[in-house]
């Protein structure tokens, strides 16, 4: 079923998830920045090979998050444009929901944190 909502309502998703993807963005940041402190203080065969697979990890977050970054803009300017093409009334225009992209952001949000958890148990680990 098509759900639809405010166009501003939509607006204010896109921004908020935006916010977070470059939050995440920082976050991944600082978990590489971690895993290297993690290797250079314990250069043991488990550890290198579990570091190699968060590495991995990482960067295929960072691939997902430029992608779904790209996506969230590309609907932006595309209800930049519907809204240029006719700007009466955009605070009660109803646009159907971006429900997919919606599940996009919801998916990498519960997989990043499944991460950073299994990280975290890592590091504590190996400290």
């Amino acid at each position: 079923m098509e759900v639809r909502k405010h166009v501003t309502e939509l607006h204010t998703d896109r921004v908020e998830w935006l916010k977070k993807m470059m939050f995440y963005k920082d976050d991944l940041a600082s978990h590489l920045n971690r895993l290297s402190e993690v290797v250079q203080n314990n250069s043991s065969i488990e550890v290198t090979s579990m570091a190699e697979h968060f590495q991995n990890q990482f960067i295929r977050q960072l691939e997902v998050n430029d992608v779904l970054c790209h996506e969230i803009n590309d609907e932006s300017r595309l209800f930049a444009e519907i809204e240029a093409q006719n700007p009466v009334a955009t605070d009660r225009k109803l646009a159907i929901d971006h429900s997919e992209l919606r599940d996009k952001v919801e998916t990498y949000e519960k997989l990043f944190n499944e991460l950073r958890h299994e990280f975290n148990t890592f590091v504590s680990k190996t400290l």
